[in-house]
């Protein structure tokens, strides 16, 4: 219980001694990267919390971020220069980027040469889930 409550798992509103479905993404510096809370009635959704640490890890390692929605294999975006000398160097720089302005550029994920093969897991779970309108389009278009 010592540990519920010093995270906040506990939904006093709810139940006073039973904690609520959290998942804490901790890194290897101990540091708390992320926490998703469902209510004790709701199961957790594993395949978000998969693409969830994909992510983080593809950040980290690729010092990008990624949009909503992303999926590994993805494109990525670099993040917005905070000079003028990194300004000069994304515009000299510009292979496998997408610019649209000088503060928003995408990157393809140049490991990757068919992203369909490599989420069909991914892709066949977001289907599957509620997936709104224009997530099916998006899909019956690749």
């Amino acid at each position: 219980m010592k540990v519920a409550n010093m995270y906040n798992m506990i939904a006093p509103d709810i139940n006073s001694t039973q904690t609520v479905r959290s998942v804490f993404i901790i890194d290897p510096n101990q540091k708390i990267r992320a926490i998703l809370q469902y209510p004790m009635q709701v199961g957790r959704n594993i395949t978000e919390i998969l693409r969830l640490l994909d992510s983080l890890q593809t950040c980290d390692s690729k010092e990008v971020v990624t949009p909503a929605n992303w999926l590994p294999g993805q494109a990525t975006i670099v993040p917005s220069p905070k000079t003028y000398n990194e300004l000069i160097k994304n515009k000299t720089n510009i292979m496998g980027y997408n610019c649209m302005d000088w503060y928003l550029c995408f990157k393809n994920d140049m490991n990757n040469t068919n992203m369909m093969n490599n989420n069909i897991q991914y892709n066949d779970n977001i289907m599957q889930n509620n997936c709104n309108f224009n997530c099916m389009n998006k899909f019956d278009n690749m």
